[in-house]
């Protein structure tokens, strides 16, 4: 994971060879969940305390997920397709106790109807198939191995691309010259969305059994949460 950089975002962390997650901004605090909590008794605080700090511990360790909801995080995300169809499952984090697996949740995304896919990832090392698990990866591929297998994969995203570009030259509408690119085409997302599913997806995907991928991401993302909600983060990944 590449250092974090300067941008016109509130923070920015460069992932990949051209992937990045930007903070765009923050609602809210761990003083807003507890309010959030309290306001059942008609209590609001200005300040956070040793009680917030236990009543903040009692919400996660209950699982009271609604008053972490109150507080909301929007990120622009650049990554790989088949990180992105991992990453989108975890919407349904954002509201567990809905009917509407999409509440409090926003996401948009760059669309290849519009504008021409032009940025790939290349992997900088290639993984042997785990033995022990079918969806893992475990070690790498040796020296020759890997230079046999970089230029495969060189060849078929040359391919790709090539025809691709054939197509959208012969006038193919891009929505369908677009279906035969492969998943390592880069795309790029606004994301806004609670706490709570902010950190659901931190401690789902920065684990030792998700794609090395996207757990550089998941990695980044702690980075950006443990900045801004430093007291939730302790709580919640203690």
């Amino acid at each position: 994971m590449a250092e974090s950089k300067e941008s016109d975002a509130e923070i920015r962390i460069d992932i990949l060879d051209k992937g990045y997650i930007e903070l765009l901004g923050t609602f809210g605090n761990e003083l807003t969940i507890v309010n959030a909590a309290r306001v059942s008794f008609g209590h609001y605080k200005t300040e956070f305390d040793s009680k917030d700090m236990r009543l903040l511990k009692y919400l996660y360790r209950n699982k009271h997920m609604s008053p972490f909801r109150h507080v909301m995080m929007r990120f622009r995300i650049k990554a790989p397709e088949f990180v992105m169809r991992q990453w989108y499952k975890h919407i349904v984090g954002t509201e567990t106790t809905s009917t509407y697996p999409t509440q409090l949740h926003s996401w948009n995304e760059i669309s290849g109807r519009y504008k021409p896919v032009l940025e790939f990832y290349n992997p900088t090392t290639w993984r042997k198939q785990s033995k022990d698990s079918k969806q893992a990866s475990e070690g790498e591929l040796t020296i020759e191995e890997s230079d046999e297998t970089q230029k495969i994969f060189n060849q078929a995203l040359t391919n790709s691309i090539d025809a691709y570009e054939a197509l959208l030259s012969r006038g193919v509408a891009k929505e369908q010259a677009r279906i035969l690119l492969p998943l390592n085409q880069y795309t790029e997302v606004i994301w806004t969305c609670s706490a709570q599913a902010v950190l659901n997806f931190i401690e789902l995907r920065d684990h030792e059994h998700a794609q090395v991928e996207i757990r550089e991401y998941a990695q980044a993302m702690r980075t950006i949460v443990q900045a801004q909600l430093p007291t939730l983060s302790d709580i919640w990944f203690e």
